[in-house]
């Protein structure tokens, strides 16, 4: 019992026996002209009219068969040998044709503006959300994904990569945007009263500590007391002077502690005229892009930097083998947060998808060169009873519609012309 054939094998077959059925028809129209050609020389003059006509027609009608006969097979074989160089047009021409598929292909379906047509219509922002949003996805693609983060992270650390990013960083991060940049990260810090909270919990971390180590601390003051005033000085004042530090230190820490502070007050005016210093004074923004560029062309730093990329470079490679590793994890986590913000943002997916459409219309000319030399490659490597048959397949049903409507004009031309002629000489002979 067979099973049911290949949907391209059944195409082919269904082309093959159409194109055989237009080749029996225009074969029975030149053999039908062909036996009224011969057979009406068996009927003894004088003939009708009429007669006459009809063989005039029929000696045209075939005349024009086996020239448009001629023409269609020597496009694709040599119809009286290929000895005689005659025909076979597409084989011997066939790296000619590849190049020319190749152009056509390329040029006129993937200009830059046929392939913005092509995905404009396409959401492909909505996909990748409804793909991203789906856990199984998210973490199928993060898991494809991870083997490039140790890569990314060893190329950077080494080659030219390394080179280009010693130069570029301290240029990146020191450049004339930098001053502005900065102020506007604290500003967004200021606004959000998150500095606060951050200097709160610093300070809870500094009374804890100065709580856990009060009596070192007091025998160092002491200690300090005596090698400043010498041991009768130490004797004396020294456990009231160590006291008296450690109250006023706590006592300050007290009083900066609330929040409606005149400190914390202070503070905050102070970083808010540094913000607008770093916004507005050129000589200010310049100064720290000095400073950062010089920590970052140190030497010390670069090492640092340098063996610091290669570290997480190893790590990252380690954790991208474990089945729970924390690269795929974050990965997946952060698909999975885009796809949530694309299906919830209209407008991100818009940004997206308008994105894309730029990006494949700015690929295009590179992909034209491409795909002209991957189909010129492809049609090229084609064996000529190949190409033959995949063309002739595809345009072999209105060739022999060529030669069908050949054979008819050809017959309808002689009668006209017989016709024209007799009515100028009288019958002529046929």
């Amino acid at each position: 019992m067979h099973g049911p054939l290949d949907p391209a094998v059944a195409e082919h077959a269904e082309e093959r026996a159409r194109l055989l059925r237009w080749r029996l028809c225009a074969g029975a129209a030149m053999a039908a002209t062909l036996a009224a050609t011969v057979g009406l020389y068996a009927v003894e003059p004088p003939r009708p009219y009429w007669l006459d006509l009809a063989h005039a027609a029929a000696k045209a009608g075939f005349v024009g068969a086996v020239a448009d006969w001629f023409a269609v097979n020597a496009l694709f074989r040599y119809p009286f040998g290929r000895w005689t160089g005659i025909g076979g047009l597409i084989p011997r021409e066939k790296q000619r044709l590849a190049g020319g598929m190749g152009r056509f292909v390329a040029r006129q379906f993937f200009t830059p503006d046929a392939i913005r047509r092509a995905v404009e219509g396409v959401d492909i922002a909505a996909a990748a959300a409804r793909w991203l949003a789906d856990p199984v996805a998210a973490r199928r693609t993060a898991t494809a994904i991870a083997p490039f983060v140790p890569r990314l992270l060893e190329s950077l650390a080494e080659g030219r990569a390394q080179t280009a990013l010693r130069r570029l960083l301290p240029r990146i991060v020191a450049g004339p945007g930098t001053g502005r940049l900065a102020g506007r990260l604290l500003r967004t810090l200021l606004d959000g009263g998150q500095h606060q909270e951050v200097f709160g919990y610093a300070l809870a971390q500094v009374k804890t500590t100065l709580a856990a180590n009060e009596e070192k601390l007091r025998v160092a003051i002491e200690s300090r007391v005596a090698e400043q005033g010498g041991k009768v000085v130490k004797w004396v004042a020294g456990a009231w002077i160590a006291k008296k530090v450690l109250s006023s230190i706590n006592a300050e820490l007290a009083r900066i502690e609330p929040s409606d502070s005149d400190l914390r007050a202070a503070f905050d005016a102070w970083v808010e005229g540094e913000i607008h210093r770093l916004e507005h004074d050129p000589d200010r923004a310049a100064d720290l892009a000095r400073a950062i560029r010089s920590v970052f062309t140190h030497p010390t730093v670069a090492a640092w930097l340098e063996d610091a990329v290669l570290r997480l470079a190893q790590m990252a490679r380690f954790d991208v083998e474990r089945e729970d590793g924390r690269i795929v994890a974050a990965l997946a986590a952060m698909l999975a947060n885009l796809g949530r913000t694309l299906e919830a943002d209209a407008e991100a997916r818009r940004g997206l998808n308008r994105f894309v459409e730029e990006l494949v219309a700015a690929l295009a000319p590179r992909a034209q060169s491409r795909i002209e030399g991957f189909v010129a490659a492809k049609v090229a490597a084609w064996s000529d009873q190949d190409i033959v048959e995949r063309i002739e397949l595809k345009v072999g049903r209105e060739l022999q519609m060529i030669r069908l409507n050949g054979t008819l004009l050809g017959a309808a031309v002689g009668a006209a012309l017989y016709a024209v002629l007799s009515a100028i000489f009288g019958r002529v002979p046929v």
